[in-house]
């Protein structure tokens, strides 16, 4: 089954993010990344508490962007870090041996780093265009997704632009899943709906 993970994004959100994970919790949401790099360190520890009480017990797994401290102040269950972050090698010195880390790749390259230094999966974008990501040049595209993929011994995530129209052509190109912001920042019904048909997608024969 595909994985789903869903990256919170307040500023976009159209309901109160916690709201927003609560739901996504509730429809079984394999990973959540609490993004939310401009909250200061008190709110952002509250956010994460939270988080982390509402997916107890369910199979959500929760992750914070970089914050190594909050991530094991508050027991999630990893952290994502970015291109430019401390390596996870370094990480795991400090963390239990279940801490799931994830990194941000945006080529072979930087997949290849990741994946050496001990990275248990990692988000591989843009694929298709986007606005948010539009300053940053081109999409890497499916052909790249394609080749990290066969590279790959652990879980590459497609993300970057990643809609109800092309996520199967990522599965196809051997994604382990998706991972976005806008796709699953929807009203309850939509993101049921969501979830169901790329958690349910079958690719191959």
């Amino acid at each position: 089954m595909p994985l789903a993970y869903y990256i919170t994004d307040r500023h976009s959100c159209p309901l109160p993010v916690l709201q927003q994970i609560e739901i996504a919790v509730a429809f079984s949401m394999d990973l959540i990344q609490i993004r939310e790099k401009d909250l200061p360190t008190r709110p952002l520890m509250d956010l994460a508490v939270r988080a982390q009480m509402l997916a107890r017990g369910t199979r959500t797994k929760i992750l914070i962007n970089d914050r190594l401290d909050i991530a094991l102040s508050a027991g999630l269950a990893g952290v994502h870090l970015g291109n430019h972050s401390l390596p996870p090698a370094v990480l795991r010195a400090h963390t239990p041996q279940d801490f799931l880390i994830g990194v941000s790749t945006h080529s072979c390259e930087e997949f290849e780093r990741a994946e050496n230094e001990g990275a248990n999966f990692v988000t591989l974008g843009p694929i298709f265009r986007t606005p948010s990501k539009a300053a940053y040049g081109a999409p890497v595209g499916l052909a790249v997704l394609r080749e990290v993929c066969m590279r790959a011994t652990i879980p590459v995530l497609a993300l970057g632009g990643v809609d109800l129209n092309n996520y199967q052509s990522c599965l196809s190109a051997g994604a382990k899943g998706i991972a976005a912001i806008r796709l699953f920042q929807t009203s309850q019904g939509d993101l049921r709906g969501t979830l169901g048909r790329v958690q349910n997608c079958v690719v191959g024969p």
